[in-house]
């Protein structure tokens, strides 16, 4: 075994914020099942990633109950579950410890948020001498305000304002900015053979 998928915080304390229906991937549970089943059936380690704040009382306070996989996500026996406090995986965490006891040496990234969590995590696991892959499609994120932008703002004025960066310019730049540096860009169908399998099926139906 030396490849492992990273379960970035697809939890549900993302689905509690209101900003959630403006999520990039309203299926980013499905997206990251289809590379669980794929990295199963490969043999390869799963890792499942949550993001803590203990006492901070918010909806990522273990208290709260919702640091868990979102619905439809489940890890499966003797999967490891790893809680972190940092915005990368490897910081607070055994992580590194963990992947190098199996053996790991290529990881695969995805979750939420594409340029938060997920991309520190794509760049430190790069700067510990890892073969970075980064599943492009199976991250999710929200638009992003300015800096300068009232807090706390409801997410329609956020939509609204010129100054905000969608989700599409969102992705671009992490996209850019860890391909050929920190990372591999690759697809959903890419990783899991999807398309290979369609065009296998397409040519047996006489397609």
């Amino acid at each position: 075994m030396n490849r492992a998928l990273l379960v970035i915080d697809v939890q549900e304390s993302f689905r509690q914020r209101p900003n959630w229906r403006a999520v990039s991937a309203p299926d980013i549970a499905d997206r990251v099942a289809r590379l669980v089943h794929a990295s199963r059936a490969h043999g390869d380690l799963v890792v499942w990633v949550l993001h803590t704040e203990p006492g901070g009382g918010g909806v990522f306070d273990p208290a709260r109950g919702f640091v868990r996989p979102i619905e439809g996500l489940e890890p499966a026996p003797g999967e490891p579950v790893v809680t972190k406090t940092s915005y990368n995986a490897f910081t607070t965490t055994n992580l590194h410890q963990l992947l190098t006891r199996h053996g790991v040496r290529e990881v695969i990234v995805c979750g939420i948020k594409t340029e938060q969590c997920c991309e520190t995590t794509a760049r430190l696991a790069c700067d510990l001498g890892y073969d970075v892959t980064f599943a492009i499609d199976a991250t999710a994120t929200f638009p992003l305000d300015h800096p300068d932008a009232p807090k706390g703002r409801p997410v329609e004025e956020t939509l609204a304002d010129p100054t905000t960066l969608s989700t599409d310019e969102i992705i671009r730049r992490t996209e850019y900015a860890l391909s050929g540096w920190f990372a591999t860009i690759r697809t959903v169908a890419e990783l899991t053979g999807e398309r290979a399998e369609e065009a296998t099926a397409s040519l047996r139906a006489g397609g």
